[in-house]
């Protein structure tokens, strides 16, 4: 599978008569946007605001972030099985607009939703200060039931995202990168001498509010299974999760995944990656068994030296992480996991609610727990008070001011798992 990505530049994004992309900028039809999400008779009220970096600008409670996209050639459309027909994806051209993001928020659907300040302290923990954004929020009808309002506002993010996108379609890229899978015997045969590698790439599936979607398939339903990473990066992966803030995988973080851009660099030069394993975290123990050993022997019939596992959320998915991890190191497969830590506010408790001395080579994202001050801002996107009941906040979080006392746990993308992110953690 050969994907290009033709990347076109945004610097700026403004409102307009109609919905373009002209000189770098994002021109939006207001109008038209509200009227397409109002098609969802599941919302009620559909506002659009912009939000560009460096403005004081505070964004609460966000649900979601996703880079818009347009297919230009290939197989399928952006966002396949959620929109539209499933089509594989993976191949032809993708035009992206790069630099700029679609961000949902409205009143709050689960607890664990987050913040993204557009300046100030709380920008310098999250990337997505740096994306010029159109901001959605979208209000459901009365009495609407949770599980029935996070589909509406996930579904109402990616129509703007495609929407967006389409005004790319005719657009000139600024760049064009080329990423190219081959079938699996090639791919094996491609780099005798380097170590090959594998992927496994955990989902966060737990329910209740706590879902991702591949092809539009909940992935609590599907067993671990081999994907392309070039259809992880074309969209067939969206996040549908309400969960901490900080080590959430949006879908701009699907569509972005430095761990699969990573392994694509360095094939044939330090390894020979072999694919992307896509499994779940589940929430009984034997769900939680069953996946991390179709995983492990997934891993092991591909013939791989070794694994990367990257982790979505904590607690308990860390026993997913490391039942994933032993069963892979007992079969000779040497493992390096990728996870964020909740160590206490004073670094000194446990990261992880699980352990196990296989489990010998981790990188943090940081620890979640760290408790940051969040000034005022000009204008807030959303409802501040949501900052009182998400999860890393508490009852008094938001002060008189507008100001902010909570957990880095609030900020999206602060400590995300697949290396999204600024932080680390050193020993000391």
């Amino acid at each position: 599978m050969r994907l290009e990505l033709g990347r076109i530049n945004i610097s700026d994004v403004q409102f307009g008569p109609a919905t373009e992309v002209r000189g770098g900028v994002l021109y939006v039809n207001r109008e038209a946007v509200q009227a397409l999400v109002l098609e969802d008779e599941r919302l009620v009220k559909a506002d659009i605001e912009l939000a560009r970096p460096g403005e004081e600008v505070r964004i609460i409670p966000v649900k979601d972030v996703i880079e818009p996209r347009v297919k230009v050639s290939g197989s399928g459309q952006v966002f396949p099985g959620v929109l539209g027909k499933v089509d594989t994806v993976g191949d032809g051209r993708t035009n992206v607009l790069s630099g700029a993001a679609v961000v949902t928020t409205g009143r709050i659907v689960g607890f664990q939703e987050g913040i993204i300040d557009m300046s100030g302290p709380g920008a310098e923990y999250t990337p997505f200060s740096k994306l010029n954004s159109v901001v959605l929020v979208a209000e459901p009808v009365e009495g609407l039931a949770q599980h029935e309002h996070e589909a509406a506002i996930r579904k109402a993010g990616l129509r703007l995202a495609a929407y967006l996108g389409e005004a790319a379609r005719n657009v000139e890229p600024d760049s064009v990168e080329t990423y190219e899978y081959l079938p699996l015997p090639q791919q094996l045969a491609a780099y005798p001498d380097l170590p090959k590698v594998v992927y496994v790439y955990m989902l966060q599936s737990q329910g209740l509010l706590h879902d991702t979607y591949v092809y539009g398939v909940d992935a609590k339903r599907i067993l671990p299974t081999l994907i392309s990473p070039t259809e992880v990066m074309d969209g067939a992966i969206v996040s549908g999760n309400c969960v901490s803030a900080c080590d959430k995988n949006t879908t701009y973080h699907h569509q972005n995944s430095p761990v699969i851009h990573e392994l694509l660099k360095r094939h044939g030069v330090d390894y020979n990656f072999l694919g992307v394993v896509i499994t779940n975290e589940n929430v009984t123990l034997a769900d939680k068994e069953r996946s991390s050993s179709y995983t492990a022997k997934l891993v092991e019939m591909l013939g791989a030296d070794g694994a990367i596992v990257s982790e979505e959320g904590f607690g308990n998915p860390d026993a997913d992480l490391i039942m994933n991890c032993t069963k892979l190191e007992r079969k000779g497969i040497r493992t390096t996991l990728v996870t964020d830590e909740y160590a206490g506010r004073d670094g000194a408790s446990q990261s992880l609610a699980d352990a196990n001395p296989l489990a010998d080579a981790v990188v943090t994202a940081g620890n979640a727990n760290q408790v940051i001050v969040l000034p005022p801002m000009k204008r807030v996107i959303g409802h501040p008070s949501a900052a009182n009941v998400i999860a890393g906040g508490w009852d008094g979080s938001l002060a008189a001011d507008g100001s902010i006392t909570a957990e880095i746990q609030v900020i999206t993308g602060c400590t995300n798992e697949l290396g999204f992110s600024y932080l680390t953690a050193r020993e000391v």
